[in-house]
């Protein structure tokens, strides 16, 4: 059957004292993680959890996630996946829509001021939370703050000493996983994946990557609150393999665990690649991988594919997004480099389709030609949870997703990613909504309209830049409004610059008046360039 906990039972007895997951170094059989998923289960049931419930997630990297994952999915329940680099605002928005009675989180975690950011959150947004359950790895926890102190507060570490639970209301056909999304409102969507869909997916990326085939271990360091950590993770179990898990990453770290575990299989961001190259010494700091799967986010990509190449790191395009999962598409590992590391590729399932649409004339295109790539396969999300309408605009008739990439088909059979069509921008690795960051702005109580653009900036990453319209009668102060958003984003999306203008610029069409966001851009691009060589 396809579901995760079948998944995770077959591996437990055919492999059940194989290594599954290597956390600080300690090794984790595949018996064990499914016992882990199977207490996790028990625990959650007896807060109540139960089929189609949800349990929100703001962790990083540790086994427990993955427990509260199986035990979810053992239930019937849905894990609620809380990035850890949110702000306040953004984790209470996600509670207050997504409906969880339960988060779980790691407030003593080196890296992050969960507590803090707990304090700032809408105590509103978060009153339908019934119990807080707290994980920690021998940190002292303090207080937990006020807009939370109606909840229980449970400690992870015991809870987990429970019976294993016995049975399995899994079905594949049941949501279990929701990630969020930009869009093009405010809010992002939340993308409701099916155990069907993360099951089958895992396998096909176990095989087709060759994680199922190859001697050695693959390294996690991807945040599994993101559909490309998570991916990576299942098919890494899928595979019967080792999983070398890290709560985040470290370039120097990578370099160490990767030469003590033999790990042959990775998959990074651009970014984390340029760091591994400029944080070690090594001739070949990575000698024993395969190949490294990646995806062009911030860096001058070609450049640094060259320079993971001479030393050793062969880089690979990929292809994903969070309605398809990530690892959908991978290029062939033979060509040559400039054409290796171009997203797009293959899709690893024989049953996934591909195709390009003309998005003017709405005519299916042929190889060579640019549209939008409109996808199909057993990795497809069940729907936009609570969101009926945006899903059915997401879905064409025939069942394909439209997916806003534009791109194109080869000749020999695979596709090439070429850039977003809309205005969603990859900001920090993550794909936004301007309209995120331009509805925080209007927040504020001196802006009355604005509007958000990306720039490339001189090391290839892209910045938001932000235009604002002042409420008559305020005064313009860039830094109060970058300290706005400092403090309600994440800080990837705070603006670099913001200005302010009396009007936007704008166009007459058919269909009413446009703002003209490419004329923004280029008024972005000067003026940032002009402080720069000032």
């Amino acid at each position: 059957m396809d579901t995760v906990t079948a998944l995770l039972s077959g591996l437990a007895s055919q492999k059940g004292n194989d290594t599954a997951i290597i956390y600080h170094d300690e090794p984790t059989t595949f018996a064990e993680i499914d016992d882990m998923g199977r207490r996790a289960a028990t625990l959650l049931a007896d807060l109540g959890v139960g089929a189609g419930d949800r349990v929100a997630l703001w962790l990083p990297n540790c086994p427990a996630y993955v427990a509260l994952c199986l035990g979810c999915c053992r239930l019937g329940a849905i894990a609620v996946a809380v990035n850890t680099r949110f702000r306040s605002v953004e984790v209470s928005d996600i509670i207050r829509r997504s409906g969880p009675e339960i988060l779980v989180m790691w407030p003593g975690f080196r890296e992050i001021d969960f507590l803090g950011l707990l304090a700032d959150a809408d105590a509103d947004a978060l009153a339908g939370l019934k119990t807080i359950i707290l994980y920690d790895e021998g940190q002292a926890v303090s207080d937990i703050p006020g807009a939370v102190d109606h909840c229980r507060r449970l400690d992870f570490n015991q809870l987990i000493q429970c019976d294993p639970y016995e049975d399995d209301h899994a079905d594949p056909d049941a949501g279990c996983n929701i990630f969020t999304t930009s869009g093009t409102t405010k809010a992002p969507k939340f993308v409701l994946h099916s155990q069907g869909s993360i099951a089958r997916h895992a396998r096909l990326v176990a095989d087709g990557f060759g994680y199922s085939t190859s001697n050695g271990a693959l390294l996690q360091m991807m945040p599994l609150c993101g559909v490309f950590g998570f991916t990576q993770i299942m098919a890494g179990l899928a595979s019967g393999q080792p999983t070398v898990l890290t709560a985040s990453f470290d370039p120097q770290q990578t370099v160490e665990l990767s030469a003590r575990h033999n790990v042959v299989n990775f998959n990074a961001t651009d970014d984390m690649i340029q760091s591994i190259l400029d944080n070690s010494p090594l001739d070949r700091p990575l000698p024993n991988l395969r190949f490294v799967g990646s995806a062009a986010f911030a860096t001058n990509y070609a450049e640094l594919a060259a320079r993971a190449e001479a030393r050793g790191i062969r880089m690979v395009g990929l292809y994903g997004m969070s309605e398809v999962q990530a690892l959908y598409a991978i290029q062939p590992v033979d060509l040559p480099l400039a054409e290796r590391i171009v997203g797009g590729g293959r899709p690893i399932s024989e049953l996934s389709e591909v195709r390009v649409r003309d998005p003017e004339s709405g005519a299916l295109l042929g190889p060579g030609e640019a549209g939008e790539l409109e996808l199909k396969g057993p990795s497809l999300m069940k729907e936009y949870y609570l969101n009926p309408e945006a899903t059915a605009e997401e879905f064409t008739d025939d069942g394909f997703l439209r997916s806003g990439d534009l791109g194109q088909l080869t000749e020999d059979g695979r596709f090439l990613y070429l850039q977003r069509m809309g205005d969603v921008l990859r900001l920090g690795g993550f794909l936004t909504s301007p309209a995120e960051i331009e509805n925080h702005l209007i927040e504020h109580d001196s802006v009355v309209d604005s509007q958000v653009v990306g720039i490339t900036t001189a090391d290839g990453s892209v910045r938001p830049v932000g235009f604002v319209i002042p409420r008559p009668g305020a005064e313009f102060d860039e830094d109060t409004l970058r300290q706005h958003c400092l403090e309600g984003l994440a800080r990837f999306k705070a603006p670099v610059r913001i200005f302010a203008l009396d009007e936007f610029p704008t166009t007459q069409s058919a269909n009413g008046t446009k703002i003209q966001r490419a004329e923004l851009r280029r008024m972005a691009d000067r003026q940032v360039t002009e402080q720069v060589t000032e």
